[in-house]
């Protein structure tokens, strides 16, 4: 029997609902905790970055104006998908981490099950955040929450799918479009993922999966004028410190997810507050009719 060539495959960016190369050209070996080469992915540039931001800031408003219930839908939706495939993301977890099987397949119940909780805060945070306030003229005075826009979102390095999917989701559920930069030690697992939300209803732009290094986009992050808010789950101190110095110049908004490895298995990885970090109060008033 003669022997085949094995052909790695190189894992593309996701931007815009399409799966592109990096402009730079620039590709890095994904390896296993233990160093082995498992495959190649795209290295993201600061070109691909602002590709990104304006293919999030081109799907915002419609993604906006769905109904919230609609929202939710699709956000189910991109559950049934992950959950078809979870044997694939199994494996990819598996074979990058050095998790065992079982380990693996946890991570991506209980991502598929992350997905279905926030997909039912999306018709629900605005009743339990807002509020109607008492004042002191004939008037109705109502404060509801508000999507913020474009946001910047950095995953944490482990859980690899899982803190991708937590910190993604509160975001996008309240009509926010995202950039997402992937795990750096382990980008496989939220890559492949990006191919779930590519087949699921998820309108393109809403969500843009980028992979590389933080550090190097760090600095591009901040300094852009068309995001409008960044949420930071590296943990790393010197990350958040380059993060929060470039955005004081354009006055951004800045969320630190703070949590350990084995912190985002637990529900403190599901708090609706988080959903706040990414929106804004609007306080609107009515005159009472007589």
């Amino acid at each position: 029997m003669n022997a085949h060539l094995e052909i790695r495959k190189t894992y593309k960016l996701y931007v815009g609902g399409k799966f592109v190369r990096s402009e730079s050209g620039r590709c890095l070996p994904a390896t296993s905790r233990k160093e082995s080469l498992l495959d190649n992915y795209c290295h993201a540039s600061r070109k691909d970055l602002r590709d990104a931001i304006v293919a999030a800031r081109g799907a915002v408003d419609g993604w906006a104006r769905m109904t919230a219930y609609l929202r939710g839908q699709i956000l189910y939706r991109a559950a049934e998908m992950l959950q078809n495939r979870a044997t694939e993301l199994t494996r990819e977890i598996s074979r990058s981490t050095g998790a065992t099987a079982a380990r693996a397949k946890a991570e991506v119940q209980l991502s598929v099950d992350r997905l279905v909780y926030y997909a039912g805060w999306t018709d629900k945070y605005s009743s339990v955040f807002g509020n109607v306030n008492p004042v002191a003229t004939p008037h109705f005075n109502f404060t509801v929450p508000e999507p913020t826009g474009v946001v910047v979102a950095l995953a944490p390095g482990e859980p690899s799918l899982l803190g991708l999917v937590s910190v993604l989701a509160p975001i996008i559920l309240s009509g926010n479009a995202v950039v997402v930069i992937a795990s750096e030690r382990y980008p496989l697992p939220a890559l492949t993922f990006a191919e779930v939300l590519a087949t699921s209803d998820l309108p393109g732009g809403v969500v843009n999966l980028l992979a590389g290094k933080p550090a190097e986009l760090a600095p591009h992050i901040a300094s852009h004028m068309d995001v409008n808010a960044v949420v930071d789950a590296t943990g790393r101190a010197e990350l958040g410190a380059v993060l929060q110095a470039g955005m004081a110049q354009n006055l951004k908004r800045y969320a630190a997810v703070a949590l350990a490895p084995a912190d985002w298995f637990t529900p403190a990885a599901e708090d609706p507050y988080r959903i706040l970090d990414t929106v804004e109060f609007k306080t609107a008033w009515h005159p009472i009719g007589l």
